[in-house]
């Protein structure tokens, strides 16, 4: 399937192991580590940070095939799950960073017709959200108060 404001069309990426079941050599029992996640979101970190993390330093590949559930899942159990979720918080990040710019660069045409395809991208995923109830249905972007929900 083709990008949506681009002409790629890649497919590059990577594949999850077909293997459901943790590996052998992993001895970290399930419950170890969703408090090892509930650790690390009270820090603060995003789910995908929280399993770099997990990757990186307790060699947990997958929290899905150790715990059953997947990272934002359980945040969401423990009810530590992110207001807005992660794809549109970075999103409104980058259109409040395309307006700033534009404030101090007004001639810059090409950042105005990119912050017109973020926006656009903005308002398809929060179309999505609260389609699917992670947001509420009165959630609305509003480029006026957009740094707002970054803070």
């Amino acid at each position: 399937m083709g990008r949506m404001h681009s002409r790629g069309k890649g497919i590059s990426g990577s594949a999850i192991p077909y293997k459901k079941t943790p590996p052998n050599w992993l001895k970290i029992p399930s419950e170890e580590v969703c408090e090892q996640i509930c650790k690390l979101a009270k820090k603060g970190l995003t789910p995908s940070q929280i399993g770099i993390i997990l990757r990186d330093s307790h060699g947990i590949g997958q929290v899905a095939t150790v715990t059953g559930t997947k990272i934002l899942r359980i945040l969401r159990a423990n009810g530590l799950a992110p207001e807005i979720p992660e794809d549109l918080y970075h999103l409104i990040k980058k259109a409040v960073n395309v307006r700033k710019h534009l404030d101090r660069n007004r001639k810059d045409y090409d950042a105005k017709f990119r912050l017109i395809l973020v926006e656009s991208r903005i308002h398809r995923l929060a179309r999505f959200y609260k389609r699917a109830q992670f947001l509420p249905a009165t959630w609305k972007y509003e480029s006026s108060t957009a740094s707002a929900l970054l803070a």
